[in-house]
């Protein structure tokens, strides 16, 4: 047993090292993306990050993106929300890749703290604290960015629960 596992551990030295040097001699580089970017590495929790703060912003009429929201009491638990847009359309194909105009993703928060990337109409929301949350999403383009009208941030916010 532990002869096969010596000759299993030479075999993967020599065979990365083998495949490292054809890909270097036929012009592969093993480049990925700029490591310098922090919006491109995991925060402390291990999680990817996104730069959100940037905005894409869209003029003000009549086929500018709207958002609005409902929450309401699963029959079970937890609360049930729904998200209503206008002149958007949510793409879960295109997330993280190129902004495309009226489409994209939107970023769900209870009191402030993203619970969540939406990519429909309905969500279930396990609880929320109590005494009553602040519930907001905020619609995003497929870069992440947050979609603004006129630089006003298109999002919904909503009291749950008593105040």
């Amino acid at each position: 047993m532990s002869r096969s596992l010596a000759l299993f551990a030479i075999g993967l030295v020599f065979g990365g090292g083998i495949g490292f040097v054809t890909a270097a001699g036929n012009g592969v580089a093993f480049e990925g993306h700029d490591h310098s970017n922090p919006a491109h590495h995991g925060d402390a929790t291990g999680m990817m990050a996104h730069d959100h703060s940037a905005m894409v912003n869209t003029p003000a009429g009549d086929d500018a993106p709207r958002v609005e929201i409902s929450v309401t009491p699963d029959a079970m638990s937890g609360w049930n929300l729904q998200v209503e847009t206008q002149n958007f359309r949510f793409a879960p194909e295109h997330a993280s890749g190129a902004d495309q105009l009226g489409e994209g993703h939107a970023h769900v928060y209870v009191n402030d703290e993203k619970i969540a990337r939406l990519y429909g109409a309905w969500m279930h929301i396990p609880a929320l604290p109590e005494g009553g949350a602040e519930v907001k999403v905020s619609l995003n383009s497929n870069s992440h960015g947050m979609i603004a009208v006129d630089g006003v941030p298109v999002e919904a916010t909503l009291w749950v629960g008593s105040q």
